[in-house]
């Protein structure tokens, strides 16, 4: 009996002992949509992830889902994750982020991977901050920097092919921005858009035919066919100035680069912020890459016969 009574104190204090290490080491549960694997979105969760484990260390859980590009299981995983009451849900590019603030508008959401929060989220008279529950880091690579690196390496073109998911409203917004860049410096743009995957082949045919260079601006369904669309267009000989750099080195010549595991480390920083000293993501600015770098598709330039001056660095 009375080793009995040593063994039940012992773990009396024993449960005692871990109930009191549990709510010193109380864990913050961070909520991850991604909307598709490719290596770009892969990074940008990484960084995400490695800054709050930093910050955090074993103190944060991470309750990570894929949608595999289908913007409705996006809706589904961020409508699960609002029932399980995470403490802020991290939306990996539009769609992600789209479902997360139809999810909610209490659980704070931090986004990246984002092209334009005022057209991903329709607000209008931007100011730099959503006034929502939500923030984030954008991927937008300066538009103008990339029309202007176009016409520097292709001076004799004169046809330009803008090709993009038509379902993607971010790469309507960089397409539109773009043609009015392209047709200033004096090209003649057209439109040719694709609404899934089934028809990017069709699509990228038709436009190698009509166009001297294509432009492919940062755009999910576009990097998920990248194999598809070089099959296309370099047997063609048309090169292709890419919105980013994994989706270059699928099928592009050329893009203004930037690091999609920054953005997403820079997403992670804020919502440590927002978790550990209470900011507010509605007066918290969108912000974006530290750095842009002009990089290029060794191979294909090669292919191509395409010399890239002196200050373009080549993709990895």
């Amino acid at each position: 009996m009375k080793k009995l009574i040593c063994v039940i104190m012992a773990l009396t204090m024993l449960l005692a002992f871990t109930a009191c290490g549990g709510s010193s080491a109380a864990e913050y549960r961070v909520g991850i949509c991604q909307l598709v694997q490719h290596e770009a979105l892969d990074a940008a969760t990484q960084g995400f992830k490695d800054a709050l484990t930093e910050k955090f260390g074993d103190a944060v859980a991470f309750v990570e889902h894929n949608a595999s590009g289908d913007a409705a299981t996006c809706i589904t995983i961020c409508n699960q994750l609002v029932a399980e009451n995470v403490d802020l849900i991290m939306g990996n590019a539009t769609a992600a982020l789209q479902a997360a603030a139809s999810a909610t508008s209490d659980i704070p959401v931090v986004g990246t991977s984002i092209t334009d929060y005022a057209t991903a989220l329709e607000i209008s008279g931007w100011t730099g901050a959503t006034g929502r529950n939500i923030t984030g880091t954008a991927d937008l690579a300066p538009l103008d920097q990339q029309a202007s690196m176009l016409v520097e390496l292709f001076p004799d073109a004169k046809n330009i092919g803008i090709v993009y998911c038509s379902a993607e409203p971010n790469s309507v917004y960089q397409a539109e921005i773009i043609i009015e860049e392209l047709e200033g410096a004096g090209l003649n743009c057209e439109v040719f858009t694709f609404a899934d995957t089934n028809d990017v082949a069709n699509v990228v045919t038709t436009a190698c035919a009509s166009s001297d260079v294509l432009y492919i601006p940062t755009d999910n369904t576009a990097a998920t066919c990248a194999e598809t669309i070089n099959n296309v267009a370099l047997p063609a000989g048309v090169p292709i100035i890419s919105g980013e750099e994994n989706a270059c080195k699928g099928f592009g010549v050329a893009t203004l680069s930037i690091s999609y595991y920054d953005i997403g480390y820079i997403a992670g920083e804020m919502a440590y912020e927002i978790l550990a000293n209470g900011a507010d993501p509605a007066s918290m600015d969108i912000r974006f890459a530290p750095e842009t770098v002009k990089k290029y598709n060794a191979d294909i330039c090669s292919q191509l016969g395409i010399t890239v001056p002196e200050d373009y660095v080549a993709i990895e």
